[in-house]
């Protein structure tokens, strides 16, 4: 099934999740919209309503890709990450009420797994976007980390009626700040670890002098 078929229904279902939310008749209602016919929407969303909401997540990952490769990159890394977190949210700003929906579809247990895989999937795009490319151990704490700057954030941007959603950015600024600083402290403690002796060649030593 083609991305751009799958994206024509979301798009149109994106204007009805305010009242119906992610539901079958949501689905329905989108596929008619967009005539597409039930075979084409069984392929499309196989899982149905978890489709589309993983649909809408990718959607707007791809988006925020999008913005950050046509945008003026800037220099510091906390910067270009905290830019790419913002592209994310501002993204979903035309549909903010459908994207409430869709964190509190994805808040249901039965959609535990589903919603740590796109959550996962988001940070390690935003992580992407900013320029890192990583593959060591802190591949993993980075995205740990910017889990919770994005999914606090996301939560004060459904409550922000700030002018320009200003107060968000501030709250998202100073989000970004602490774990900026916590990796840098990691960094810290690797180069000073770096630098001790090898405590194995250490104790080989000790028992040599016996």
């Amino acid at each position: 099934m083609s991305n751009s078929l799958r994206e024509r229904v979301l798009l149109q279902a994106l204007e009805i999740i305010p009242a119906t939310g992610f539901s079958d008749a949501t689905l329905s209602a989108a596929a008619e919209r967009a005539a597409v016919s039930k075979r084409e929407m069984q392929d499309a969303f196989p899982q149905g309503p978890a489709s589309l909401a993983e649909a809408f997540s990718i959607w707007a990952d791809e988006r925020m890709a999008e913005r950050m490769t046509v945008a003026d990159a800037p220099e510091r890394l906390r910067d270009r990450v905290a830019a790419a977190v913002r592209a994310r949210i501002e993204v979903l700003a035309p549909y903010k009420e459908a994207a409430r929906r869709a964190a509190a579809f994805l808040s249901q247990p039965q959609n535990a797994t589903l919603a740590a895989k796109l959550l996962m999937t988001t940070v390690d795009a935003i992580w992407r976007a900013a320029g890192d490319r990583s593959s060591d151990f802190s591949y993993y704490t980075k995205r740990a980390m910017l889990a919770g700057v994005y999914g606090t954030t996301l939560a004060y941007w459904f409550s922000d009626s700030s002018d320009g959603h200003s107060s968000t950015w501030t709250f998202l600024g100073h989000r970004i700040d602490n774990v900026m600083q916590i990796e840098k402290w990691r960094g810290q403690a690797r180069e000073a670890l770096s630098k001790l002796p090898d405590p194995l060649e250490f104790f080989k030593g000790l028992r040599g002098r016996r």
